[in-house]
């Protein structure tokens, strides 16, 4: 059941922007997240949240999933892991190199209390000498997945975030009902190129409720959670 910390969705404005607060704590995020709503800071330098629900969501439909040959080729020569580098991956999604940068010590310092508690996991991509050369990350509830960043290691990494993807998507996979809700924010040309389409707003939402009733993901050990591409 969603909840109405922001009021009924109708009310809410027909833009991606829904609400802006100074609060920002871990338990906020876990009840925005309950109601279509995630954080995004408006100005990495300023003290303002800005609360977003896009007007078309994008998702990743699990059976939807197009892996490339040269994907496949990649991923080969790579392995993963689950929550075995969480501030790493951090570290990389949140490098002030990258453009359009938003990970601030304030989404750092809650998405790590998150990760303790159990309600974020990272995905690591390792390369054949061993050096993480990409990840992901994200909020696990009931059978949705709401990813939040992910980043490769441009000397040595291109295909090292799609790889955790590929990972990713295998975790949802095996729960019992083999679907999840993975919700990718927007979507991009790069993310449509791997299966996400846009749905509405309405659609998302319907989605989400129904994803919030599902048994929470299992989420393998992390000590032993590394794993070759088959």
């Amino acid at each position: 059941m969603l909840s109405m910390l922001f009021g009924p969705p109708g009310t809410w404005p027909r833009q991606d922007l829904i609400g802006r607060s100074d609060q920002f704590d871990a338990g906020l995020v876990l009840a925005a997240y309950r109601c279509g709503v995630f954080p995004m800071p408006l100005d990495v330098l300023g003290d303002d949240m800005g609360w977003w629900s896009p007007a078309h969501r994008g998702v990743l439909p699990l059976p939807a999933l197009r892996v490339s040959h040269s994907l496949r080729q990649s991923a080969r020569r790579h392995t993963t892991t689950v929550d075995a580098a969480f501030e790493r991956v951090m570290d990389g999604c949140a490098d002030p190199a990258r453009p359009d940068g938003w990970i601030d010590a304030r989404v750092r310092t809650v998405y790590t209390r998150l990760f303790e508690q159990g309600h974020v996991h990272s995905v690591e991509t390792w390369d054949e000498d061993g050096r993480l050369v990409g990840g992901l990350y994200g909020v696990s509830l009931g059978a949705l997945f709401a990813g939040e960043s992910m980043f490769h290691d441009r000397a040595c990494g291109r295909d090292a975030s799609k790889v955790a993807l590929l990972r990713l998507v295998d975790v949802l996979r095996a729960r019992p009902d083999g679907d999840a809700l993975l919700d990718v924010q927007w979507l991009t040309p790069h993310l449509a190129s791997l299966g996400a389409v846009a749905i509405p707003r309405v659609e998302y939402l319907r989605r989400l409720s129904a994803a919030l009733e599902a048994p929470d993901t299992v989420w393998p050990e992390a000590s032993a959670s590394r794993r070759g591409w088959m």
